[in-house]
């Protein structure tokens, strides 16, 4: 199981109502270019430019760890000419957006099976993730040839491969051996393209995590739905299972103070995390 370099830094978010850690489920491509009569791969092109204003307006928002999901391993039953078109796209936007990525400080780090990937790909990836591996502004994951349920099997098969007795695995000694390991969990999930599903995306990380789901087209997301995700997320009140505490007077209390207290008073293992700045990587087909 091949891992990303670990996290340089854990940038911390700019408010403590904010998330830590933002995952995106980048859905929409495909119809986007349906409704306007053209085709997929036009999509996929028109999402890889949403992400660098989404990963922009993050930012802005003092958000700073960053995952999206670019390429799932049930992606590869499309169309073999649509799977190729993908591909080729994730080269030319490593190759294209590495320079401006490293400058602003955005450590990138691919999650998922790298093994079906093609050599030049993989190269690339190894590239991008030595010449930034320093870096310590944002935490950039790009999901390619990811699955939630392959990467717990395979980092069971690996702990069980170096000895570990199963019988006594606790969470955080799984958690340590996932791609994520080191980085927070994410405290929100952002779904567009209206379906209400998590596809896979981070089934153990995101067990405490918020969702939003919104029928933008992923083409179509910008920073004003980044801005509505993250108010969203400031009025959740977060329990971690546990009841919430009432005021003398009766009143419920206001919304949780955030990740940080969320993550302290819920379980160790679910803590929260992700989101970067910059340019990207390419979105998933939709």
């Amino acid at each position: 199981m091949l891992r990303p370099p670990p996290p340089t830094a854990i940038p911390e978010p700019a408010r403590p109502d904010l998330p830590r850690h933002i995952g995106i489920i980048m859905d929409g491509n495909g119809r986007w270019a349906r409704r306007r009569h053209l085709p997929r791969v036009a999509g996929h092109r028109a999402g890889v430019r949403a992400i660098r204003q989404v990963m922009e307006a993050c930012n802005d928002a003092g958000v700073h760890i960053l995952t999206l999901y670019a390429f799932s391993t049930e992606n590869w039953q499309r169309p073999r000419g649509e799977v190729t078109s993908l591909m080729r796209l994730f080269q030319e936007t490593m190759d294209g957006e590495i320079d401006e990525l490293d400058a602003k400080g955005i450590q990138i780090r691919i999650i998922g099976d790298r093994a079906k990937l093609s050599p030049r790909l993989r190269e690339t990836v190894d590239e991008c993730e030595a010449r930034t591996v320093h870096n310590r502004a944002n935490v950039l994951n790009v999901a390619i040839n990811y699955g939630g349920r392959s990467e717990v099997v395979e980092a069971i098969r690996e702990l069980a491969t170096r000895g570990v007795d199963l019988r006594t695995l606790d969470e955080a000694t799984l958690s340590a051996a996932l791609y994520t390991a080191g980085l927070p969990d994410p405290d929100l999930i952002i779904r567009t393209a209206g379906e209400l599903r998590v596809s896979n995306f981070l089934l153990w990380q995101g067990a405490y995590a918020e969702l939003h789901v919104t029928e933008t087209l992923w083409p179509d997301f910008g920073p004003a739905d980044v801005a509505v995700a993250l108010g969203d997320f400031g009025r959740r009140r977060r329990t971690f299972g546990q009841v919430p505490e009432t005021p003398a007077g009766g009143a419920a209390a206001g919304p949780a103070a955030g990740p940080a207290a969320g993550a302290a008073a819920g379980p160790a293992a679910h803590a929260g995390a992700d989101a970067a700045h910059g340019t990207a990587i390419a979105s998933r087909a939709g």
